[in-house]
C-alpha cells in the first residue's frame, strides 16, 4: 500500500512538474477551440446544406452481399436542409395522423431547424469531445482510471442510443396518441393541434433526457469498480433507487399522460438500476477472486 502512495504521488508531482497551471489552461483552451469549431462545422452543415440522392452503377460489397445503387450528393440549402428533412422525418412518423402542426410564431420554421441542427451537432461532435477530454484528462489519470474509461466509452453510446430509441419508438407515439385520445374525447368543436417549436422542442428534449437517464447503470458499475460504493449499499438501498428513478421520470416527463409516461419511465430505470445492481455485484466478486 505504501508502495502504491508512492508512486502515486510522483505520477502527481511529475505531472503538474512537466505542465504548470498556465500551460494546462493554455491546453485546455486550445482543445475547447477545437471542440467549439467542431460544434459550429457541424451546426452550419446541418442548418444550411440538404443532399439529393444520385443513381450510380451498382457497386457490390464484398463479403456482405451490399449493393449501393445510390449515394447522397449535398448541396447548399437553407430551404430544404437536413436539419428540414429531420423536422419532417419527426412529424410524419411521430405524429398521429389526425394531429396537425400549426406555427405560432412567425420564425417558429428557423427555430426548430435551428434546435434541430444544434441536437445534431453535438451528436456528430460527441466523439471528438469525448477524445479532446480524454487527451486532457489522461496525463493525470492513473492506469486503472484510464482503463475503467476506455471500457466505459462503447456502452455509454449503447445506453444513450438505447434510452434515445426507446423514447422515440414508444414514449413519444404513447404521448402522442393519449393526447389526440383525449382530444377526440372533448367532441369534433375542438381540433388536435400542437406548435412545430413545442414539438420540435418536447421530441428531442425527450430523447435527450431519457438518454441521459439511461447511463444510471454504468454510473453504478463505474462506482462500484472504483471502490467508491460497495455493490452491497446498491442492495441495502434499493428503494431509494427505485424512488430516485420514479422523480427522474416525472421530471423529464412532458406530463401530459397522466401518469402513464412517468409509470412506464420509472419501471424502465428502476428495471436499469437492478440491472446495474446484479453487475455491480459480479463486478465486485471478479476483483475480489
Amino acid at each position: 500500500m505504501e508502495e502504491k502512495a508512492k508512486e502515486r504521488g510522483k505520477e502527481e508531482k511529475s505531472f503538474f512538474e512537466e505542465k504548470p497551471l498556465l500551460d494546462h489552461l493554455r491546453e485546455l483552451a486550445i482543445r475547447l477551440r477545437r471542440i467549439i469549431a467542431s460544434l459550429a462545422i457541424s451546426f452550419f452543415f446541418y442548418f444550411m446544406t440538404g443532399y439529393e440522392w444520385i443513381n450510380i452503377d451498382p457497386l457490390q460489397i464484398p463479403f456482405l452481399g451490399i449493393s449501393i445503387s445510390k449515394i447522397p450528393i449535398p448541396y447548399p440549402s437553407f430551404y430544404d436542409s437536413i436539419a428540414v428533412q429531420v423536422t419532417k422525418f419527426f412529424i410524419y412518423h411521430e405524429l398521429p395522423a389526425n394531429t396537425k402542426i400549426i406555427i405560432i410564431n412567425l420564425f417558429d420554421p428557423i427555430y426548430a431547424s435551428l434546435y434541430v441542427s444544434l441536437y445534431l451537432a453535438l451528436l456528430t461532435s460527441l466523439p471528438l469531445i469525448i477524445r479532446e477530454t480524454w487527451a486532457f484528462l489522461a496525463p493525470g489519470l492513473y492506469e486503472h482510471e484510464k482503463k475503467i474509461f476506455k471500457l466505459t466509452m462503447i456502452p455509454a453510446f449503447l445506453l444513450f442510443f438505447s434510452g434515445s430509441l426507446f423514447a422515440f419508438l414508444i414514449l413519444i407515439p404513447l404521448m402522442f396518441d393519449m393526447i389526440s385520445f383525449y382530444t377526440e374525447s372533448l367532441g369534433p368543436a375542438v381540433e388536435p393541434t400542437i406548435s412545430l417549436s413545442s414539438f420540435i422542442s418536447t421530441t428531442f428534449l425527450l430523447m435527450g433526457s431519457l438518454g441521459l437517464a439511461f447511463e444510471m447503470p454504468l454510473i453504478m458499475i463505474g462506482l462500484t469498480y472504483l471502490r467508491i460504493v460497495k455493490a452491497s449499499t446498491w442492495r441495502n438501498y434499493w428503494r431509494w433507487g427505485v424512488l430516485v428513478s420514479f422523480i427522474i421520470a416525472w421530471i423529464i416527463s412532458p406530463g401530459t399522460t397522466g401518469g402513464v409516461m412517468e409509470t412506464i419511465i420509472g419501471l424502465s430505470l428502476s428495471s436499469l438500476y437492478f440491472l446495474g445492481m446484479g453487475i455491480s455485484f459480479l463486478v465486485e466478486k471478479k476483483r475480489e477472486s
